[in-house]
Order: C-alpha cells, then structure tokens, then sequence
C-alpha cells in the first residue's frame, strides 16, 4: 500500500480532487448546464488510493466513478481522502486513521460522505474498531450535517474470508445502521469472487480493470445517495 496521493480531474461538469496530507445505471438525469456539481468526501485505503498495481491518477475507481456519474447527467465534485494501510484504528502509511481522513476531506456543504473499507484492521479489538467508527461517522454528521452517509465494508478476493474480515464487516455494518447510514456489503455481494483476472499478483490489491470494476458497483450507489434535481 503506498502513500497518499495529490490528484484533481476536472471536466465540464464532474470533477475528482485527491485530498492531500482522497447492477449497470441506465436511467438518467437532466443537467442544466452551469449547474453546481454534488460534493463527494471519500474516505479510504490503498483500494482507492491505487498501487504500482493499478488504480493511480485518471484510473482510480473515484476518477472512473466521476465520469460515469457525468455520463448519466449527475456531475460530482469529490474529495477523496485515502492512505494505504489505513483503517478506522490502524494507522496508515502517513499516520492517518479514517477519523484523520474524514477531518481532512469532509465539507459543510458535502451532499454525501463515502467510507470504503479497511481490511487494515485485521486484529484490532472490536471495541476499539467500533468506537472508532462511531468517531468517524460522527465527524462527517458534524461536519456536513445535510450529507448522508454511504459505508462499503471491506472486500476479500476470495469466497474464503477470514473471520477477523468478517467481525470488520459485522461491526461496521452495525455503526453505520446506528450512524443513520447505509451500509453496502461487498462479502455478501461477493464482488471479486471467482475474479482473479480484477486482482493483482500480490492477491490483495485491484488492478486498473479491478477499478473500472468497482467504479462499476460504486458509482450507482453515490447516484443513489445524491439529492434527485
């Protein structure tokens, strides 16, 4: 996992910033032109920070999200805070933990907050993990009380999940119904099960097809969570 970068993607309505030391859609929605995109906070790891394995710059799953949020008419301005090897109570590459990211990337004025992740806190104490994510949840509602929240638990590549990865999963899930948010389930939903070709060779990480993967899942949920113009 490598440190956190500094990006910002602008088109004509979309555009993604990296916040420096961050089923297919088909109905579509009418833009008038000039109209202000919706403002994204996205909090994470080295899955969507990218790696030498894929996902860096124009090829992050944000990036790739933000232009299919574009094509179908819902342009949105991001703020995507993400370092590797972070998690709610692990320290990343940096120093951060997502309390620190979530301070760093959430906005008054933040339509929605994204949380994704971490298996980085594999073998924490559960207490701690959900106190923690009860922290973070709580600065982005006191931040950016109008944003709602969208909380994506922690992928595994393989059908064989660990337990420490589902207890992540379980507590999550549990602070983000309690936090008033929803919570997306990528075990359940078995996201890269059976998709080797999506994972790098170090098993971990997603290549830039494993992005476009995810920009395909994610980007209808961010579409769901936004205010309907």
């Amino acid at each position: 996992m490598r440190h956190l970068t500094a990006l910002l993607l602008t088109a004509a309505l979309w555009a993604v910033s990296v916040v420096g030391a961050p089923g297919a859609a088909h109905a579509y929605r009418y833009v008038r032109p000039g109209m202000p995109p919706e403002r994204v906070a996205v909090i994470s790891d080295s899955y969507t920070n990218g790696t030498n394995f894929g996902g860096q710059g124009p090829r992050s799953w944000t990036a790739q999200a933000g232009r299919n949020l574009d094509a179908w008419g819902v342009p949105i301005a991001a703020d995507v805070a993400a370092e590797g090897r972070a998690g709610y109570v692990v320290r990343g590459d940096h120093g951060s933990i997502f309390l620190d990211l979530t301070r760093r990337a959430v906005r008054p004025d933040d339509a929605l907050v994204v949380f994704f992740g971490s298996r980085n806190d594999q073998g924490v104490d559960l207490m701690q993990l959900s106190g923690m994510a009860h922290d973070a949840f709580a600065q982005a509602r006191a931040t950016a009380p109008g944003a709602k929240l969208l909380v994506i638990g922690p992928p595994w590549p393989t059908a064989d999940v660990p337990p420490a990865i589902l207890q992540i999963r379980d507590v999550l899930g549990m602070q983000a119904g309690m936090a008033g948010a929803t919570f997306v389930d990528p075990i359940a939903e078995r996201w890269f099960v059976d998709r080797p070709d999506l994972i790098a060779t170090d098993g971990v990480h997603p290549t830039d097809a494993g992005h476009d993967y995810l920009a395909g899942l994610i980007a209808p949920r961010i579409r769901s969570e936004l205010p309907t113009r």
